[in-house]
């Protein structure tokens, strides 16, 4: 596994293109879905929502890969980029508590904040974005837990799969700091 995380790899006009070309196909995805079903029906607020979010993770890649100085940076990029998507992506879509009209779902782009605000705060240097993924990992349990007790709802199993999103990105900008040192 080390040998992996120290190789630089992920930075390649390769693993560009496919960036760039899977948001493009993704961006795409829901058009062709329109041609053949009635069940998706997107207007353009929806595709501009989305083209914003997909070019955010395209930036997002390319930040990691400048940055980078192996592949441990940018696959902690790419989880914690990947965890903000679904939030987001998720909490628009259909909400994460409850509907997507639910005002508690609000909560959980405090998440997303930490954890953007948190990266630019330290210029993304590796060591100190592990503690921001820790920050934004302990943001998430946070929301669960207010929610719960709250009474306004439990998401139980998608707070413990992004906390693991967040801890893995954690780690690796850990190790990618480490390895720098």
């Amino acid at each position: 596994m080390a040998g992996i995380l120290e190789q630089d790899t992920l930075r390649g006009r390769g693993v560009r293109r496919l960036v760039w070309g899977g948001a493009a196909a993704l961006l795409l995805l829901p058009w062709v879905a329109m041609q053949f079903t009635d069940e998706v029906d997107w207007d353009a607020a929806d595709f501009i929502a989305m083209g914003v979010m997909l070019l955010a993770v395209g930036m997002a890649y390319e930040i990691a890969a400048r940055i980078a100085r192996g592949n441990a940076y940018v696959l902690a990029a790419g989880i914690a980029t990947g965890a903000c998507f679904l939030t987001v992506w998720a909490n628009l879509a259909v909400g994460i508590l409850g509907n997507e009209g639910n005002p508690a779902n609000a909560l959980f782009f405090g998440v997303v904040a930490v954890a953007v605000a948190g990266s630019l705060g330290v210029l993304f240097r590796a060591g100190a974005m592990a503690w921001v993924m820790v920050a934004t990992a302990a943001a998430q349990l946070a929301v669960c837990l207010y929610a719960w007790l709250a009474g306004l709802g439990h998401v139980f199993v998608f707070t413990g799969v992004m906390c693991a999103a967040w801890l893995a990105a954690a780690w690796l900008f850990h190790y990618a700091a480490r390895r720098v040192a």
